[in-house]
C-alpha cells in the first residue's frame, strides 16, 4: 500500500512505521517546494492515525466517515491552522486559539491532529507561541506542519520535530504514474510531468484542469511580448503587477520563467535534454541565437535571487523593477509571437 499517495516512498514507509511500531513523535515537520504533496501526505498520515477500520496497523481504509471527512479536512479532531491567504502571515493568536482547542481530549479519533500550514508564513510570534505547544505537548495531541524548508523556522521548533523532506519525482516516472493511476494520455503525461517539474500535486492539477495548463503557457507568452517590449513598458508593467498580483500569484509566474530559462540555457548548450516547454521550441532556439550562455545562466541566478527576495518583506514594485530591467531586450519577430499564440491555443 502506498496510502494513494504519488512518490516520497520513504517517507510514507517511516510514518507508516511510526503507527505500526507505536513509536509516534509528537510533531511531524513536512518539508518540501509547493506542489511537491506536503499536506496530501500529511492528511494520509492523519487517516492512518484514526481510521475506524484499518486494514493492518499503518494502514487506512480510506471509506470509514474519519478517512473521508479527513481527505474533506473537516473532520472534528483536525485543526487546520494557515493565513488568511497564500502568502500572508500566519499570526499569534491563531496559535492561541489552536492552542485551547488542542487543551481538549478527542472528539472521536484516538488523536486530536493540528495541522499548520505553510508555516514558513508564521511570524516570529507565532513561532514562539507554537514552541511552547511543542515543549509541553498535550496528551493524545499530535502536530503536522508543512514548509518550504526547515531553514525558515525556529532552529528550536524544527529540533522537535520529526523531519520529513520531500521531493519531486524524476519526470519519466511521474508520466509514468499518471498513464497508470490516472489513464492520462502518453504524451500529455510527460507534457505535465515536465510542467510540474515532478511535483505530483501540481501534475495533477495540470491534468484535471486544462484551464491551468493554458494558463502555464499563457505566462510564457506574456514573458516572450515582455522579453521584446521597451524598458517605459516594463515599468508600466512592474506597476500593474505589483498592484494587482501577490506574491504568492507571483512566485509561481518566476518559477515558470524559471524554467523556461533554463530551455534557452539547454539549447545554447546545443543539449538534446527534453524542453519544459517544447511549444515554444522555436522561440527558444532563437533566442539561443541572440544570447550566450553566460548571459542566461545570469538570468537564471537574477530569477532565483529574486525568488529569494520575494520571501521577506520586499518592495514588490521595486523588486519586479530591477527583474525586468535586467532582463535582456530581444528582438523577436513578430511572427514568432503570433505563432506562439496560436500553438497554446489548440
Amino acid at each position: 500500500m502506498n496510502w494513494n499517495y504519488y512518490g516520497n516512498a520513504a517517507a510514507v514507509a517511516l510514518l507508516r512505521s511510526h503507527i505500526s511500531t507505536g513509536s509516534l513523535r509528537q510533531a511531524y515537520l513536512f518539508c518540501g517546494p509547493s506542489g511537491v504533496g506536503r499536506r496530501t501526505l500529511a492528511l494520509r498520515f492523519a487517516q492512518a492515525l484514526n481510521c475506524l477500520n484499518p486494514p493492518q496497523a499503518g494502514e487506512h481504509c480510506g471509506t470509514c466517515r474519519a478517512c473521508k471527512l479527513l481527505a474533506e479536512m473537516r473532520h472534528p479532531d483536525l485543526e487546520i491552522v494557515a493565513a488568511e491567504q497564500r502568502g500572508g502571515v500566519l499570526r499569534v493568536e491563531q496559535i492561541r486559539e489552536l492552542q485551547h482547542h488542542l487543551s481538549l481530549a478527542p472528539y472521536e479519533g484516538r488523536f486530536r491532529i493540528a495541522l499548520l500550514l505553510r508555516f514558513e508564513e508564521a511570524n516570529l510570534n507565532a513561532q514562539n507561541a507554537l514552541l511552547k505547544t511543542l515543549e509541553e505537548p498535550p496528551p493524545k495531541v499530535l502536530i503536522l506542519i508543512t514548509a518550504e524548508d526547515s531553514e525558515s523556522l525556529l532552529p528550536t521548533i524544527v529540533s522537535r520535530c520529526e523531519i520529513l523532506r520531500l521531493r519531486p519525482m524524476a519526470t519519466q516516472l511521474l508520466a509514468q504514474t499518471l498513464i497508470e493511476e490516472q489513464a492520462a494520455e502518453a504524451s500529455l503525461a510527460t507534457q505535465i510531468a515536465r510542467l510540474a517539474a515532478g511535483r505530483a500535486g501540481i501534475a495533477l492539477r495540470l491534468l484535471h484542469d486544462p484551464d491551468e495548463r493554458q494558463k502555464q503557457y499563457q505566462i510564457i507568452a506574456d514573458h516572450l511580448h515582455l522579453l521584446s517590449s521597451s524598458y517605459l513598458d516594463r515599468f508600466a508593467l512592474a506597476e500593474r503587477f505589483a498592484k494587482e498580483m501577490t506574491k504568492a500569484e507571483l512566485v509561481p509566474m518566476l518559477e515558470s520563467w524559471l524554467s523556461f530559462w533554463r530551455d534557452v540555457t539547454l539549447c545554447t548548450y546545443a543539449d538534446q535534454q527534453p524542453l519544459t516547454y517544447p511549444t515554444f521550441h522555436e522561440s527558444i532556439a532563437t533566442i539561443a541565437t541572440q544570447i550566450g550562455t553566460e548571459q542566461c545562466l545570469q538570468i537564471l541566478m537574477q530569477l532565483r535571487q529574486t525568488l529569494e527576495i520575494l520571501q521577506g518583506n520586499a518592495n514588490l514594485r521595486l523588486v519586479l523593477e530591477v527583474l525586468f530591467l535586467n532582463l535582456p531586450r530581444l528582438s523577436l519577430p513578430q511572427s514568432l509571437l503570433q505563432s506562439a499564440w496560436k500553438d497554446i491555443q489548440r
